[in-house]
């Protein structure tokens, strides 16, 4: 996963993509380019998924049965794989989304007010 800044992408923490397409699914199944674009719809722009990270991170959610996958046609009428959140997936989304919520509070208070640029 990318984020897009003055055109300078860094890595986000290791787990948030996972975290984030367990997200998106809570919504409802998705394929693979639904669940990206609704990634960077969601933030705003500020985030991008790779090709390259989602797919692995797809079939990593799938081995460990947080999600499971089948073949439908989207709405451009193409053969894709549809991914749909395990009960499995919806208790380890609650989970990692409090922990997350956690360390990023605990991140923000290190970092103090915001301070004017310039």
């Amino acid at each position: 996963m990318l984020t897009r800044k003055d055109n300078n992408r860094a890595a986000l923490l290791q787990g948030t993509l996972d975290m984030l397409i367990l997200r998106m699914l809570k919504f409802g199944p998705n394929h693979g380019q639904g669940i990206a674009r609704a990634i960077e719809q969601q933030s705003e722009n500020v985030l991008l998924v790779d090709h390259g990270a989602l797919y692995p991170a797809l079939d990593r959610l799938e081995t460990k049965r947080w999600i499971t996958a089948e073949w439908g046609i989207s709405s451009n009428h193409r053969k894709a794989r549809f991914y749909k959140l395990t009960a499995k997936g919806r208790k380890h989304l609650l989970q990692e989304t409090g922990q997350w919520r956690k360390v990023a509070g605990a991140i923000s208070q290190v970092l103090g007010p915001q301070e004017a640029e310039g």
